[in-house]
């Protein structure tokens, strides 16, 4: 750390620029000071297919606040959009190799219907825009250095924009080197709806045809996964590191087929659905004074539902961008089944499901 971010992260200076703190002073002078923000200039756009769900990848120049990313993480990305008077933040996986503390990187989007912030990066994104970001997180990661000589083979599986953690995984390992010298085969299957919605297909094709031991399956339309198809790949692969990465379909198919192995590791776009428990009684929202009948869904979604609009992020459980506080009842955690009765407790609402009758400061 230089001497000047010292200085700009000291007590005396945040005190001399308390309430907004010194990033807010630095960003009117330039938008890529920064003593503790992340932000990032796109310096490069590439539309990777259009249709009706586009994709593009977005190279980003972040501020030297950033401490790079290992491969299969992710970040999250905080934008104003046009006519909005809030920021919106959303969770995309890095598609590039793994950087280093100010090295660029690149995120690749697909346009989703519901998806605001995706929908604006990836049609309305230009040139020296500048993105608010968190620093990477997440442990959908390859364990140790990905060119480490290992025994141990590695499977990767995604499906649809599940691929952008993987190939960043797939990347790092070209990039260091991995061709052959670490003796650690890698089979790497990924599914698609169709040749066009397939991404990074000129560079998936060279990979396969490549002299590297990286072993590339691409599927289309109805081929979709079977773990009898899987065995004649990768025999015994239950008992091989996997890492897998799609829509809920397809790691629903992949969990049933690894059962209860713990080789298995898996990296969710949206919160898993998970048996739902008793939605009798009522959820009330003591601040706006409304109240509607529990119906089994996370609060966030029920609270939308009678017309609020809570503050939120991810919407994944992720960000903690939407916690409130839980003031009576029971709350199920969506993503692990976990329920908690604690009075008075702070709680992710976009991933709690209240369990009967529920109170929440909203």
């Amino acid at each position: 750390m230089s001497l000047a971010q010292s200085l700009l992260r000291s007590r005396a200076v945040a005190a001399l620029t308390s309430p907004h703190g010194v990033d807010r002073y630095l960003e009117i002078v330039n938008p890529m000071w920064a003593a503790a923000e992340v932000r990032a200039r796109v310096v490069h756009v590439r539309r990777e297919t259009s249709g009706e769900h586009p994709v593009a990848t977005l190279t980003l120049q972040p501020t030297s606040t950033w401490r790079g990313h290992r491969a299969g993480q992710y970040v999250q990305v905080g934008v104003e959009l046009p006519g909005s008077s809030r920021r919106l933040a959303r969770c995309f996986s890095i598609s590039s190799a793994a950087s280093a503390p100010g090295e660029q990187f690149t995120l690749t989007i697909r346009a989703h219907d519901e998806g605001q912030v995706s929908k604006f990066l990836v049609r309305d994104a230009r040139l020296g825009q500048v993105l608010h970001l968190s620093q990477a997180d997440g442990e959908f990661t390859l364990t140790g250095s990905p060119a480490t000589p290992s025994p141990h083979p590695v499977l990767l599986i995604s499906g649809g924009s599940g691929i952008t953690p993987v190939m960043s995984m797939v990347r790092t390992l070209l990039r260091d080197g991995y061709d052959r010298r670490a003796n650690r085969p890698v089979t790497f299957v990924h599914y698609a709806r169709s040749a066009g919605d397939q991404i990074f297909a000129d560079e998936l094709a060279e990979i396969a045809a490549a002299d590297n031991d990286i072993d590339v399956h691409v599927h289309h339309g109805d081929d979709r996964f079977s773990a009898i198809a899987l065995a004649r790949l990768v025999p015994g692969f239950r008992d091989v590191d996997t890492w897998a990465c799609g829509p809920a379909g397809l790691i629903d198919l992949v969990c049933a087929a690894y059962d209860t192995s713990d080789r298995l590791r898996l990296e969710f776009f949206k919160p898993p659905s998970v048996a739902s428990g008793s939605a009798d009684g009522d959820v009330t929202f003591t601040t706006s004074d409304r109240s509607a009948a529990n119906t089994g869904t996370p609060l966030l979604v029920q609270a939308e539902a009678v017309g609020l609009t809570p503050v939120f992020g991810c919407r994944m459980g992720i960000c903690f961008t939407c916690i409130s506080r839980k003031t009576e009842g029971t709350v199920r955690n969506v993503l692990t089944g976990e329920e908690s009765s604690l009075p008075d407790e702070d709680i992710r609402i976009c991933v709690s499901a209240p369990v009967g009758d529920c109170v929440v400061d909203l």
